[in-house]
């Protein structure tokens, strides 16, 4: 059973955006099933959930940072461990949105490279009559940015499942095409040795 347990492909969530956006509401709203309004912003804190992922029985780890300044100096370590990012906006603040911009740009920056597993999340969509951001709008950055944006409720459940389970696909396939490229790279390797091995019998 314990091996079987340790088999489980695990892939590393990491929640990005202002203050107040709505990061822990999706979070404990995925993991528990409850909305919590009211949530002491903290330096991050850490889930894990077993769940099953197109028929595969996997492990989604989410680490739910703080989103406040004080703590950015430690976000770089954060980035680092993360493989998939959803970067979450209020859609009932035009700040948060503009403030993406600057999540994403850290994010390839630690990250050094384009394609990384992300996600633009325009949260709040249950506060329709108070939207500042349009949904043109954030479609256009998420097409910018080559990304899929998604409007979710954490107070209604509202795509909730869905930014986490799209996230983890794209995480899957990008893990998938490092490993085709690394047994590529071997492959390669293995053929220039043997190349090598022939020469010096000859």
């Amino acid at each position: 059973m314990a091996a079987n347990r340790n088999a489980l492909a695990l892939h590393k969530v990491i929640m990005v955006g202002s203050g107040g956006v709505g990061k822990s509401a999706l979070t404990l709203q995925f993991m528990y099933d409850e909305f919590v309004e009211d949530y002491e912003p903290t330096k991050a804190d850490s889930y894990r959930k077993k769940v099953v992922l197109d028929g595969e029985e996997v492990q989604i780890d989410i680490l739910d940072t703080a989103g406040q300044e004080d703590y950015a100096a430690i976000r770089d370590n954060y980035f680092r461990s993360g493989e998939g990012f959803l970067c979450v906006f209020s859609i009932t603040e035009s700040e948060s949105f503009a403030a993406t911009a600057d999540f994403r740009e850290q994010i390839l920056r630690v990250k050094e490279e384009e394609n990384v597993p992300f996600l633009l999340v325009g949260n709040k969509s249950d506060l329709e009559d108070r939207r500042q951001v349009g949904v043109e709008e954030a479609k256009a950055r998420a097409d910018q940015w080559a990304v899929s944006y998604v409007e979710t409720s954490a107070k209604t459940r509202a795509n909730v499942d869905k930014v986490f389970f799209d996230l983890m696909r794209e995480i899957r396939a990008r893990k998938m095409e490092d490993g085709k490229e690394k047994n590529g790279k071997k492959k390669r390797k293995s053929l220039a040795k043997r190349i090598r091995e022939r020469c010096c019998i000859l």
